[in-house]
């Protein structure tokens, strides 16, 4: 395949608990997160959020041993194919790029300018595409493509997604049947996917495939676990007062309950690491809720992490990927059938999807200042002695 390297994106996570405020405010000074109609409204609010959500955070990651091991868990998958690669005999340098916390994608660009490749294969580790995750990712590149020469002249290609490929279906009906085994009636246990969610703005407004590719992505692991049990896709991890997709993972746990299941297998089905958010939210968080709902049995199938089948996969997805013809930043952020990025919306009057957004985010605001003034003591309430 000549000197190629690969660059695994994945978000990051903070290593330790003072991380975690800056971790946050990186998080949420990214447009694709938090959508604004300002820009300059982006990182003043940020650093809003991040003050106000950084003792709650410390508290859940304190909770899974003070940091998150997203760092170490894809350091060790790069490691992994990187080996499968080399068995091979492929001799490829595989980097690593976090979003929002070390190594930043940026130490991984200049890494691998310095290594002088031939040809660089971009691999988002999101299975399934979200402009709010890749896209994110993939526009920061294009930033940094456009604005350095050198980099203009790698030969470079980009994996959008690889939610449908066989391997990793089969990596994840592995772990949910080995899940399923473990139980004395395997037959009776409801399996619950629970994705990470986005604004349903995000989909309907900008036309994120995300939600597309997750229900896609869910049948083919049926399909391929090819057990007769029920199964729910749900989604977790939403903030903010805008609607996100539904059904949210907490009321469709309670909604399984009221049916009488009594024994939850769930599935996060948008990670491939373990995190804060398979870790501290579905472990301690979705178990609390499925107990308190009368849910006796509640069980978790672990993360891909560095599965046989799963690494693999990914070595296969890159020699495709290398004798493929190139796909551009271009040609992912700017498909015939177009995703828009941000900013996208033009404000339109009535009750129409666009204004439901704004007015949502424009309630946010508010909230969120309200806050700031309740914790600060000054601002206009207290001014006109309100507060």
């Amino acid at each position: 395949m000549g000197r190629v390297g690969v660059l695994l994106l994945n978000l990051g996570g903070p290593d330790k608990l003072e991380d975690v405020r800056p971790f946050l405010y990186n998080l949420f000074s990214d447009p694709e997160i938090i959508r604004l109609p300002f820009s300059w409204l982006q990182k003043p609010l940020a650093w809003m959020i991040s003050s106000l959500r950084t003792q709650k955070s410390q508290e859940n990651y304190q909770q899974i041993g003070g940091g998150s091991p997203l760092r170490r868990i894809t350091e060790e998958q790069a490691r992994a194919l990187e080996a499968t690669l080399k068995q091979r005999g492929h001799e490829t340098q595989v980097y690593v790029g976090m979003r929002y916390w070390n190594p930043f994608t940026e130490e991984a660009i200049a890494q691998l300018k310095r290594d002088q490749l031939e040809k660089l294969v971009i691999l988002p580790l999101y299975p399934q595409f979200s402009i709010s995750t890749s896209g994110s990712s993939f526009r920061l590149l294009e930033k940094l493509w456009n604005e350095d020469e050198q980099l203009q002249k790698l030969d470079y290609t980009v994996i959008p997604s690889w939610y449908d490929r066989p391997g990793y279906l089969n990596a994840m009906a592995d772990l949910i049947a080995r899940e399923l085994d473990r139980l004395p009636n395997p037959d009776d246990a409801h399996i619950f996917f629970s994705a990470h969610g986005v604004p349903r703005s995000y989909v309907e407004e900008a036309g994120d495939p995300y939600q597309e590719e997750i229900e896609k992505c869910t049948e083919g692991i049926m399909q391929t676990l090819n057990r007769s049990n029920q199964y729910t896709l749900a989604y977790q991890s939403r903030v903010g007062p805008v609607e996100w997709l539904q059904p949210y993972t907490e009321d469709a746990i309670e909604n399984l309950a009221e049916e009488g299941v009594g024994t939850l297998v769930v599935v996060p089905i948008s990670f491939v690491s373990e995190h804060i958010e398979t870790l501290q939210e579905i472990d301690m968080e979705y178990r609390e809720i499925a107990q308190e709902a009368g849910i006796e049995h509640f069980h978790r199938v672990p993360a891909l992490n560095t599965h046989p089948m799963f690494i693999e996969d990914l070595a296969d997805l890159v020699e495709e990927a290398t004798k493929a013809p190139s796909l551009s930043f271009d040609g992912v952020m700017h498909p015939p059938k177009k995703t828009k990025f941000y900013p996208q919306e033009r404000w339109e009057w009535g009750l129409t999807a666009s204004a439901e957004t704004w007015n949502g985010r424009l309630a946010m605001l508010g909230f969120l200042a309200l806050m700031a003034e309740l914790i600060t003591g000054y601002g206009p309430l207290h001014f006109v002695g309100l507060l």
